[in-house]
């Protein structure tokens, strides 16, 4: 038990190292971002799911933030697996106030082709005309959305995934714009949270966005929003989950 308690302890430790040594570096001014990214884009963001914003893209969110990106959300379902689709839907609009979206940037399609199930899959290419039509009449230039393993392997992501993926490779994508995809992680990175930081330095994708102390707690605020679905077990994943701290992201 001692050693269990000593090891606890080193964890601890070195995660607030770790922290205390990315924050002194003032985020490393963002600058791979802001050269990659530029200021003052307008990106959409594309979720499957209310959560899915706070759960898994908070770090990207507040990272384009500081880029002054003007962000557009895009949820195609009101996750109504449990029926509680308007509630969640309240939820969502909460949980991006907090994270800098006002309501008239956030788009939420309740439509029945598109459900809240891991065990329906969802059309390619109605998924994919419905995202272009909003990327054409939001002027969008940069589109966020999750990789080919959707980071938790829900069949809903892994179809959004799809629908940009065929856009892109068709050649339908406004000239100029383009796509970046949140890399998944195998399971213990998933779980280490800022004990992650560096594999991914090391590992990095195109991008990587890593919140401060004072942006986690912006980002457990968000997820917090999201009462209807704080379990037990997503109570845990807000505390141990690198998706709440760090974001690697590849373009297309």
């Amino acid at each position: 038990m001692e050693t269990v308690g000593v090891l606890c302890l080193v964890v601890v430790v070195l995660a607030r190292i770790i922290f205390w040594v990315w924050d002194s570096s003032e985020r490393m001014k963002s600058q791979v971002q802001a050269g990659l990214l530029g200021n003052g884009s307008r990106t959409l963001l594309v979720i499957a799911h209310p959560d899915d914003e706070a759960m898994f893209f908070a770090p990207t969110l507040l990272g384009l933030a500081r880029l002054r990106h003007r962000v557009f959300l895009l949820c195609f379902s009101a996750g109504n697996y449990y029926n509680q689709g308007e509630i969640r839907k309240k939820e969502l609009l909460q949980s991006c106030d907090v994270l800098g979206i006002p309501p008239s940037s956030v788009m939420i399609i309740d439509n029945r082709d598109f459900p809240d199930d891991p065990g329906v899959q969802w059309d390619t290419a109605r998924v994919a005309d419905i995202l272009l039509r909003h990327i054409e009449v939001n002027d969008v230039n940069l589109v966020v959305t999750f990789d080919a393993g959707g980071v938790s392997g829900h069949s809903n992501h892994v179809a959004l995934h799809a629908a940009v993926r065929t856009l892109h490779s068709e050649g339908r994508l406004p000239e100029g714009c383009r796509v970046l995809t949140l890399q998944s992680v195998n399971l213990l990175r998933k779980y280490i949270s800022l004990l992650d930081l560096p594999f991914s330095l090391l590992h990095t994708g195109d991008v990587l966005f890593v919140l401060t102390s004072k942006e986690a707690a912006q980002a457990k605020r968000a997820m917090s929003c999201h009462r209807s679905q704080l379990l037990w077990f997503r109570r845990l994943y807000v505390l141990f989950s690198r998706y709440m701290r760090i974001n690697s992201l590849h373009f297309l």
